[in-house]
């Protein structure tokens, strides 16, 4: 057996392996043996079927199997001890590699492409100020929380009068040419009408001012000039809300106005999942501060990602082997074609700069995600997944349990680990890069995503 490689150019080698007969005889002819062993053939005793049957029959499939198990083995072997980087996988090349028979062929030559990783040089030193924003957290900013909660866990009351903010509820009934109830009509009782969903001037302005057993005709079509609420009103399909012209008749019975919730101990524990030491809106204010802190450093980490990226993959500005890249990635997924591979290109170069970028870091510096990281991260996904049903005080064994039914998936484990793999490269790039921090408001973070 013989391999060899010619580099031609940076980003760029040829590998050419060779397996000649001796390579392979012994081991393709005791397999043979074995099969004649184990051969049940009618005509013929077990194990006693004539070697050159048993050659006819399975020599090239045991062959082929052997070949390839060679060609396996040696070419991962010497990728392993020449310590080449290599991107995608081998690919045969396709102007030399020959055309192989196991028919007649006794000795195999290969010719493989292979596309080279760069060379990665970071110097913190030299990259300059990476910016790091900090969002100001402002008294506007809790009060909108305060009233955010209020009417989270705010209710319906009656109401005299119908105002902007309220519902109105009764019975609507499709009315005829002549004005009088359709036969056959939509009909809704006990309907609910918010006039917040009252975007025609008209139609809020007949609304207002409203009380239990006033009647009221309406355009609905023109009043929501929203096919989704106008279908959950009046319970109807999409092709009935496509074509509906029709006047309404609205009988009400009731009006309902809405009521933020109390600023007082029982909103601060709904609001806090039971937080039983917060008793004052002053230490209400407080956990709420603490809680947006925390939110908004996720904001401020997502922006520094962006922003590192760009900034390090610019710095370095990385050559690749375009072509056999565009290559492996037509080779490699069966559903994708050369048009689409042009088409997404640039993303995928996008990604893969940061991608060998973070692996680098990972390597020089021995950073490496742990088991623990991992069952600590699928437990904090896990409580910010209750906590979007209102559940925060969840015991320890529920997110145990459920962590553990998260990474059961090996799907959402990878995309755990490289999530936690990233947040710590991006932990020892913070520690390690001179930052530029800023304290921004709301706005103008926002702003940057506009940019």
């Amino acid at each position: 057996m013989h391999i060899s490689r010619t580099n031609t150019d940076e980003l760029n080698a040829v590998i050419r392996l060779s397996i000649e007969k001796s390579d392979y005889e012994a081991t393709v002819n005791e397999t043979l043996k074995d099969y004649r062993k184990k051969a049940n053939m009618p005509g013929f005793r077990k194990g006693m079927v004539p070697a050159g049957l048993i050659k006819k029959m399975y020599g090239k499939a045991v062959l082929a199997e052997e070949i390839n198990k060679m060609l396996s083995g040696e070419l991962n072997r010497y990728i392993h001890d020449e310590n080449l980087q290599i991107l995608g996988e081998p690919l045969p090349n396709e102007t030399e590699q020959k055309q192989i028979s196991f028919d007649t062929d006794e000795t195999f030559e290969f010719v493989f492409d292979l596309g080279l990783s760069p060379v990665i040089d970071l110097d913190f030193q030299k990259i300059g100020k990476l910016p790091y924003y900090e969002i100001a957290i402002d008294a506007e900013m809790i009060e909108n929380q305060v009233e955010a909660f209020q009417n989270r866990f705010g209710s319906y009351v009656d109401a005299a009068i119908s105002t902007e903010n309220d519902n109105l509820i009764g019975s609507l009934k499709q009315l005829d040419e002549k004005w009088e109830v359709l036969e056959g009509g939509i009909q809704v009782e006990e309907a609910q009408v918010s006039l917040k969903m009252v975007l025609a001037k008209k139609s809020k302005s007949a609304l207002l001012g409203k009380k239990a057993g006033d009647v009221v005709r309406l355009n609905p079509k023109k009043a929501f000039e929203n096919d989704h609420y106008l279908k959950q009103v009046l319970k109807i399909e999409d092709a009935q809300a496509e074509s509906l012209t029709a006047e309404f008749e609205l009988t009400i019975s009731k009006v309902n106005t809405f009521v933020p919730a109390e600023l007082n101990e029982d909103l601060f524990q709904k609001s806090l999942g039971g937080a039983s030491d917060v008793t004052t809106l002053e230490q209400f204010k407080e956990k709420l501060t603490e809680d947006l802190k925390a939110n908004l450093g996720y904001s401020s980490e997502y922006r520094f990602l962006v922003d590192t990226k760009e900034k390090l993959v610019n710095y370095i500005g990385m050559k690749l082997p375009e072509e056999f890249l565009k290559r492996w990635l037509v080779y490699s997924n069966e559903n994708i074609t050369k048009e689409q591979v042009e088409e997404e290109f640039p993303h995928f170069v996008k990604d893969l700069e940061w991608t060998l970028i973070k692996n680098r870091l990972s390597k020089d510096n021995h950073i490496q995600v742990g088991e623990a990281d991992v069952v600590a991260l699928a437990k904090e996904t896990a409580l910010m997944q209750f906590r979007q049903y209102g559940m925060f005080n969840v015991p320890d064994e529920y997110l145990d349990n459920y962590a553990k039914s998260i990474l059961k998936n090996e799907e959402e484990r990878h995309r755990l680990i490289e999530k936690k793999s990233e947040s710590m490269v991006l932990e020892f790039i913070k520690a390690n890069a001179d930052l530029n921090v800023k304290s921004v408001s709301q706005k103008a973070f926002d702003d940057l995503f506009e940019k």
